[in-house]
């Protein structure tokens, strides 16, 4: 099994030196957030900043995936916005396809996105530019994964099924399913969720989490029993495991260190038990 780390969890540190302490803690990739401050796709030159990005990432070694959860890149004033659901969604849709041409040049295994925060009647909206998405995806051989977050309009991985098959079940559209959110919502035991999606699931974020509340955790301090989930994993799945700790910056290389020895610990549980 293949651990990376998410780079939303070292926002204070810039990329190359995330990238460092990541590699030399033993993480085999990273889960990158194209943000303000980690290879902002709207700074000028991307092509040339992904290009090194590619060369760091080579030197030290780590595979990437490309995730797409800046809070303010887009709107210094409203998290998350705009939304594929909203009347000036040109942002948002510009966004995803600079990181889906970033991906393409990095090699990203997946590239990551969800639905956003909307009511229901706008439905037809966010498969309208999902729609877009994905065709844009599939002329440079990229596979997305569709993260059903908790209060979002895709919400569960009922939801990601019905988009899916509005979308017409397109061959690069996958689902990023997160392990914390499993515990939140899902009515599945976690690591069922797992064997539920194998068949679509191209990106898998890791963290603990207790039931309904949507807040993640540091490993041990949550109600997810490990060693079943990274068992699913390990059976049905073969791209990054990445840590989904965006709110303990303060601590990376600390917290990044006691999730790995966490995971492997656990990984070693799950082959040990009968």
């Amino acid at each position: 099994m293949r651990f990376g780390y998410g780079t939303n969890g070292f926002t204070n540190h810039r990329l190359s030196e995330a990238f460092a302490v990541i590699a030399d803690l033993g993480y085999d990739g990273v889960a990158l957030t194209l943000d303000t401050n980690h290879l902002d796709p709207f700074e000028d030159d991307l092509a040339r900043r992904t290009g090194e990005v590619a060369k760091e990432l080579q030197r030290r070694n780590l595979a990437v995936v490309i995730e797409t959860g800046a809070r303010f890149l887009l709107d210094p004033w409203r998290k998350h916005s705009p939304t594929l659901m909203d009347d000036n969604r040109e942002k948002r849709l510009e966004y995803l396809k600079r990181a889906v041409q970033v991906g393409a040049d990095l090699g990203a295994e997946a590239v990551s996105f969800w639905a956003g925060i909307g009511p229901a009647d706008r439905w037809h909206r966010l498969v309208d530019g999902t729609a877009q998405i994905v065709e844009f995806a599939a002329r440079s051989n990229v596979t997305l994964g569709f993260e059903p977050e908790p209060g979002m309009l895709v919400n569960d991985i009922a939801d990601w099924r019905r988009l899916h098959e509005d979308l017409g079940r397109p061959t690069n559209f996958g689902i990023t399913l997160d392990i914390g959110h499993c515990r939140c919502l899902e009515e599945l035991p976690v690591a069922d969720c797992v064997t539920a999606v194998a068949d679509h699931l191209v990106n898998v974020q890791i963290d603990d989490m207790r039931r309904g509340v949507h807040e993640h955790l540091e490993f041990g301090t949550g109600e997810i029993d490990f060693p079943p989930v990274l068992a699913a994993l390990e059976a049905n799945y073969s791209g990054l495991v990445s840590v989904e700790l965006p709110r303990h910056p303060h601590a990376a290389p600390t917290i990044a260190a006691q999730s790995l020895d966490f995971l492997r610990n656990a990984a070693k549980e799950a082959g040990d038990r009968p």
